[in-house]
C-alpha cells in the first residue's frame, strides 16, 4: 500500500504520546498520513509544575495551554494532520470519575452522541484512514472522556461507510482495521515486579493481543513529546510517572484488533508488527 493513512482519537492532550506516540513517530517516519483527532483541551488536568501554578483553578487558561503544549508535542512525531473534535474548545474536559463535573453543562461525557457523531464522520470522510486506533470500552483506566473518546469513534464507523448517512458530510468511506489501545497482563507484571505496585490500568491476556509495535527506534521522540506538556507531567524526576517513561517497555505498544480482518505477524502470539498488514 502506497499511500497508508492512520487516524488516532485520543480525550485529552499528552494521552496521544503516552499511549501511541512511537506508532505514530514510527508511521510518519515511513511516509504515512497521521491524523490525530482529540476532544477537549483537558481543562480540568492536574497542574503539576510549580512554575505553571497560575493556571490551577482556571480551565479556560490551562486548556488554552494544553492546546500550545499539543502543538508543540506532535512536532516530535514529524508530520501528524491534528483536528479537535468539533473545534477548539467544542468539547470541555468532564474530569475524573465520579465528579460533579461529569455531567456538567459542554463537558465532553455528556455531549450529544448524534452531534459527535456527525463531527466524527465529518472527519473520517475527510481523512479516509485504512487503520483507526482509540481506547477500549472502559477507556483504558475509566476516565469518563477517555470512554467517550471510545464511544465516538465506534459509533460513527457504520455512519461513515454508509452513503446515505448524512452525504453532506462527504463521501462514504468504510474504514478497513480498527484497533484499540490496550496493555497485556504480562506488562503489568513487570511493571509490579519492578516496583510499580500502584499501576493497576486495564489489561488484556497476552494470548488476546493482536499487534505488537517495538518502538524502540522510537522511544526518545515519546519522551521528548511528553516533556513539552509541563503543565501535566515531568519526565526527568524521580516520580513514578517518569521512572515508568524511561523504561524501555514505555517503547512498545499493544493493540486489540475489534474491527477488520488481521494480517500475518510475527510477533508473540502470531501477533501483528504493522498496523496496516494484510492490507496490500
Amino acid at each position: 500500500m502506497s499511500d497508508r493513512r492512520l487516524l488516532l482519537v485520543h480525550a485529552h492532550p499528552d494521552d496521544e504520546a503516552t499511549a501511541t506516540g512511537a506508532t505514530m513517530a514510527r508511521y510518519t517516519a515511513e511516509g504515512a498520513t497521521v491524523s490525530l483527532v482529540t476532544c477537549t483541551s483537558g481543562e480540568l488536568g492536574e497542574v503539576v509544575s510549580e512554575e505553571l501554578a497560575h493556571l490551577r483553578g482556571s480551565p479556560d487558561a490551562l486548556g488554552e495551554h494544553r492546546r500550545g503544549e499539543i502543538k508543540a508535542a506532535l512536532g516530535e512525531f514529524g508530520d501528524v494532520r491534528h483536528h479537535w473534535l468539533g473545534g477548539p474548545g467544542r468539547w470541555r474536559d468532564s474530569g475524573m470519575a465520579g465528579l460533579e463535573s461529569n455531567s456538567s453543562a459542554g463537558v465532553f461525557a455528556a455531549a450529544d452522541p448524534a452531534e459527535v457523531t456527525r463531527e466524527m464522520v465529518e472527519l473520517l470522510r475527510a481523512e479516509r484512514p485504512h487503520v483507526v486506533i482509540t481506547y477500549d470500552d472502559f477507556g483504558g483506566y475509566g476516565h469518563p472522556d477517555h470512554i467517550a473518546a471510545h464511544r465516538a469513534l465506534m459509533d460513527a464507523l457504520e455512519p461513515a461507510a454508509d452513503p446515505e448517512f448524512a452525504p453532506e458530510l462527504g463521501a462514504a468511506w468504510d474504514v478497513p482495521k480498527t484497533y484499540w489501545t490496550v496493555l497485556p497482563e504480562s506488562f503489568i507484571t513487570r511493571m509490579q515486579e519492578a516496583g510499580f505496585d500502584d499501576f493497576k490500568p486495564n489489561t488484556v491476556p497476552d494470548a488476546d493481543i493482536t499487534a505488537v509495535l517495538d518502538g524502540a527506534a522510537h522511544h526518545e521522540a515519546k519522551i521528548a513529546a511528553l516533556r513539552h506538556y509541563r503543565s501535566q507531567v515531568d519526565v526527568d524526576d524521580d516520580g513514578f510517572f517518569a521512572q515508568l517513561v524511561r523504561r524501555p517497555e514505555f517503547a512498545t505498544e499493544h493493540y486489540l484488533l475489534v474491527r477488520g480482518v488481521r494480517g500475518p505477524g510475527g510477533g508473540p502470539n502470531g501477533a501483528e508488527e504493522d498496523l496496516f498488514a494484510g492490507l496490500g
